[in-house]
């Protein structure tokens, strides 16, 4: 059945790979439900059951973690993605995800050589006054080289690993194929909509595979905080005696031909579009303290209080103004500048936000940070969709879970732990998010980790209160209702317009016979293919019948070819019976141990 689904042969040789992979790590009943070995033995390809005892004693989500390190970047990623969905998976899951490091071997310079060589026009040596051909960094699709302009200026060259696409590609095939058998035949992962959560996946695994797009992302970021001050705010959490040290937009430097430039408190690096394009990035190289070097930032003198609020105060506004946000904000993509500046790098996952979803993630928000029950269980039905649900059951955990909280003081509340618990809460109903706010919720819990590392008192409760009341306030401002109300008048409008039209073709169709009513009926298909199968069996099982039946006589007449004594087509009609019927012996007893398993 897996056969058929695959684009092209090519990708059975793959398919073999992560089959044996599962395999060994203890995955073979996963093997066996989703087809795979059916698929495989009937191309030729023969699997060993025999997984590495060793690793039997190991805990599910660790073999899955080292499962995904040895099938490659697209698996990586996967896992990585999967690590965003708190909502899918228990804690110790996302535990593992978590842990999946994006790296790999370097690549040979020939060859990153040769690319940039292609991409550039002109060998690289050419194009920059220095490159260093040992890599900063080496990931599982790029790698990272320092280089000098020749006008100037330190930059990071990103280069994707040669013939990487191909691999990738093969690899989404088979996942959204897998994601389709999952659906269809796993009837416990249906509420977990698979083939949403490859979708989603693929179409990221792309924009992060196009390098152009991930520049974009980051200018467009950077114009968004272009006019971003907050140096106010940031004065007030300086400590005692810091009194004179700068914090922000205030702080200014004087370049190299004298003009006084004005330092943002935001920065993102900038990118040199004559030298990016679809295999290569070229951005500022940034000259800063790593957020996972919390010892330097002390001997630094930054100060953590300050840090811990602007980078939070700095997502909030990407999360809850813009719709447009950095959807993976852990240390390794922030680094600490002087003047307690942060700046933000690899705009590979980001993340959007329509106008609607963002009003129902302030409301949900103010309902946790108010205790406001109802508003929280409205807005987890609006995300869950036309899923069926016992929203009495829901509301009543809902109410409990918020009872917890019900006199605990702003300060003490912990938003991203609140979140995790209401997602685990949708789990325990076999609910899932939408993709888009799984990853906004895993971008909440990561950052209030990071400012809590920063700062233990880090309240972000509290940091994010102003600006969620600011955002519903302009919500609901007379402009912004009048514009809204406008809105939907001519949208009625348009709509009556058009009705007469829509009737005339309506009823138009209905005279001519062409009126047509199409019911998607669940799992239709799926059950119209075991039909099809049964049916199938049946024709071969009479076929056979007829041969056996029609050789017998034919047995009895004499005259005519013979072979080994016997009539030819008398032995010949035999043989065609035999094979027949232990066609039919095997799809019988293949379909049998499917459905035991």
């Amino acid at each position: 059945m897996l056969l058929s689904t695959l684009v092209a042969a090519r990708d059975l040789g793959r398919l073999r790979h992560i089959a044996a992979v599962l395999i060994r790590y203890g995955f073979g009943d996963m093997v066996q439900r989703l087809g795979m070995a059916d698929a495989l033995e009937k191309a030729g390809h023969v699997l060993h059951w025999q997984s590495a005892g060793g690793l039997a004693r190991l805990e599910a989500p660790v073999r899955m973690r080292r499962a995904l390190e040895d099938l490659g970047p697209a698996f990586i990623k996967l896992g990585q993605m999967l690590a965003t969905r708190v909502d899918l998976f228990e804690p110790e899951w996302i535990a593992e995800f978590s842990q999946l490091q994006d790296s790999a071997p370097t690549v040979a310079w020939d060859a990153v050589h040769a690319q940039l060589g292609a991409d550039f026009g002109m060998p690289p040596e050419e194009a920059f006054a220095e490159i260093n051909p040992q890599p900063l960094a080496a990931a599982s699709i790029a790698q990272v080289h320092r280089a000098r302009l020749k006008e100037g200026g330190e930059v990071i060259v990103k280069i994707r690993r040669p013939e990487i696409r191909p691999m990738i590609e093969a690899d989404l095939r088979w996942l959204m194929r897998m994601a389709e058998l999952a659906e269809n035949e796993v009837p416990e992962l249906r509420a977990f909509h698979p083939q949403d959560v490859v979708r989603e996946f693929a179409q990221s695994l792309r924009r992060e595979l196009d390098f152009a797009s991930e520049c974009r992302s980051a200018e467009r970021i950077a114009q968004n905080f272009s006019a971003y001050d907050d140096a106010a705010d940031m004065a007030s959490l300086q400590a005692p005696g810091r009194e004179d040290e700068k914090v922000g937009c205030g702080d200014t430097a004087v370049d190299d031909a004298g003009a006084v430039e004005k330092l943002q408190p935001i920065v993102i690096p900038a990118v040199y579009w004559q030298w990016t394009g679809e295999r290569v990035c070229v951005q500022a190289f940034i000259e800063g303290i790593s957020g996972r070097n919390l010892v330097a930032v002390d001997q630094a003198g930054l100060d953590r209080k300050v840090l811990a609020r602007r980078g939070a105060r700095a997502v909030l506004k990407m999360i809850v103004e813009d719709g447009f946000f950095h959807a993976d904000p852990h240390p390794g993509n922030v680094f600490y500048l002087p003047g307690n500046r942060i700046a933000f790098i690899d705009f590979g996952m980001v993340g959007r936000l329509t106008a609607d979803r963002r009003d129902q993630l302030i409301r949900l928000l103010l309902g946790l940070v108010k205790h406001d029950a109802h508003r929280v269980a409205d807005v987890l039905l609006e995300w869950t969709g036309h899923v069926a649900v016992d929203e009495e059951a829901l509301g009543r955990e809902i109410e409990v879970f918020m009872d917890q909280y019900h006199s605990v003081p702003l300060k003490q509340l912990r938003l991203g732990g609140m979140l995790a618990d209401l997602v685990a809460i949708l789990r325990q109903h076999r609910l899932a998010l939408p993709a888009d706010l799984a990853l906004l919720i895993k971008a909440f819990i990561s950052l209030e980790g990071m400012g809590r590392e920063l700062d233990p008192d880090f309240d972000m409760a509290g940091e994010a209160m102003p600006m969620l009341e600011k955002a519903m306030r302009a919500r609901y401002s007379p402009r912004a209702v009048v514009k809204r109300g406008w809105q939907a008048v001519s949208e009625a409008l348009a709509l009556m317009v058009d009705l007469p039209q829509d009737l005339s073709r309506l009823l138009r169709a209905a005279r001519r016979g062409r009126l047509e009513v199409h019911i998607n009926v669940t799992h239709l298909k799926h059950v119209g293919n075991q039909l099809d199968k049964a049916i199938s069996r049946l024709v071969v099982g009479l076929v056979v019948a007829a041969l056996i039946v029609g050789s017998s006589i034919v047995m009895t007449v004499p005259g005519g070819p013979s072979l080994l004594g016997l009539p030819f087509f008398g032995l010949l009609g035999f043989v065609g019976a035999v094979i027949g019927g232990l066609w039919l012996l095997l799809s019988i007893r293949s379909s049998t141990r499917g459905g035991m398993d």
